[in-house]
């Protein structure tokens, strides 16, 4: 949690504890991967580890919940330095490549969980773009430079949220699209990824019960007939936009009947084929559901598109995965669900050992490995498919907030204080 005034560049900051593989990695440029499904393929990732038995592992210059992104040979990730909004880039053996600092942060609200820095980075290869609590959104060409930045508090006022900041910026074709969610005028828009000039600001301010208006979830790119879109859930609507002009497709409400309030979305939709599952409530005070929609149709389609809801289970801030046509869910205090998005019905639940620690981080699964990150730095590593086998309890010794990345067989976590490479 303490920030660091030593040089994350320092031979002493890096650790090795074997050889390095291939220096090219299979990408991973958005917090929920590639896929946007918190999920890929490949092998050999690793079942178990000890925190001293790491391949390498270099100190942060501060504290963030946002998760690394990797492109080829490069990782980036944000962080607070010395009080600055920050993006560093790692190359695959934990060496820093280059540091560029921005404005000043804005302090978290909640010094325990809250960071100035929880949006993940995005990149397209070409270009990496930021966000931070204090308004500052800015693009980067890969080698660090600057090639545009705006704040969007100077420009549209402060983003009123009960908690701090935590939608991550997502890229579809020449656009970097963002959501600014909050009890005030919300809208989404798409940026112009050359010129960080907005070519479309989509309004999006549906009434809501207090706090539900208070959007942490990051945009789901979907196709809608021949047309990229994204999905939008917040104030107890789920929406889909068209990627190119922001036009609004449809709209599905009737997740919230009874007028709930202080259930802020917080975890992020998952689509599995064509169907969105959305995750709502608060299953931290035992009052969250799962619910289904089919993607598709136009205008109001809450009375044709909801496919089926559960009240039995649920998450809190944890994202669910799709992985090989199932849907998993983590749930506050480690229960994992594996359920048919069809139908709702779950294959098999199974519990990580209990603690009354919960989950932040959300999971990833990589190679039919599930990794679920405990709040006090706990990962745990289990094998998932037709059932569930638990493979390892590994602690890190720190707090962990960010979702791990799993790349060429390797998985990068990010705890409070250092960013951490194991195989």
């Amino acid at each position: 949690m303490h920030s660091s005034k030593h040089s994350i560049a320092s031979a002493a900051g890096i650790l090795f504890f074997s050889t390095m593989g291939p220096l090219v990695a299979e990408d991973w440029p958005s917090w929920r991967g590639p896929a946007h499904n918190g999920s890929r393929a490949g092998e050999n990732y690793p079942p178990e580890w000890s925190a001293d038995e790491v391949l390498w592992k270099v100190e942060l210059p501060g504290k963030g919940a946002s998760s690394p992104v990797v492109w080829k040979d490069r990782v980036f990730v944000t962080a607070p330095a010395d009080g600055i909004d920050t993006a560093l880039a790692f190359d695959l053996e934990g060496k820093q490549v280059w540091k560029t600092r921005f404005g000043a942060i804005r302090k978290p609200k909640h010094m325990k969980l809250g960071t100035s820095s929880n949006a993940s980075p995005v990149t397209d290869g070409t270009g990496v773009f930021v966000y931070f609590k204090s308004g500052t959104f800015a693009a980067l060409e890969m080698d660090g430079t600057i090639r545009w930045k705006r704040n969007l508090v100077e420009e549209f006022g402060p983003q009123e949220l009960f908690w701090d900041q935590g939608s991550s910026p997502i890229i579809i074709g020449d656009l970097v699209i963002l959501p600014r969610l909050h009890a005030g005028d919300s809208w989404v828009a798409g940026f112009d990824k050359a010129t960080g000039q907005i070519r479309w600001k989509q309004e999006r301010n549906f009434e809501a019960p207090a706090e539900n208006d208070n959007g942490y979830s990051t945009p789901v790119p979907v196709r809608h007939g021949d047309r990229d879109a994204l999905l939008v859930w917040c104030s107890d609507h789920l929406t889909a936009y068209a990627a190119d002009d922001g036009e609004l497709l449809w709209t599905c409400g009737g997740f919230n009947p009874r007028a709930k309030n202080l259930w802020p979305p917080i975890a992020t939709p998952v689509v599995a084929g064509n169907i969105a599952v959305v995750p709502v409530g608060r299953d931290d005070r035992k009052q969250a559901s799962i619910h289904a929609v089919r993607l598709g149709g136009s205008g109001d389609v809450t009375g044709t598109h909801r496919l089926w809801e559960r009240s039995d289970f649920g998450v809190f801030v944890s994202s669910p995965i799709e992985y090989e046509g199932k849907v998993y869910l983590l749930r506050h205090r480690g229960e994992v669900v594996c359920l048919d998005p069809e139908t709702g019905e779950p294959f098999w639940t199974a519990q990580l050992p209990k603690s009354v620690v919960p989950y932040y981080a959300s999971p990833v699964i990589a190679g039919g490995i599930l990794y679920a990150a405990r709040e006090d730095g706990v990962v745990f590593s289990a094998r998932i498919g037709d059932a569930f086998e638990l493979l390892g309890e590994n602690d890190m010794g720190e707090q962990i907030l960010a979702t791990p990345v799993p790349i060429d067989g390797k998985l990068l976590l990010r705890t409070s204080e250092h960013l951490i490479c194991v195989k």
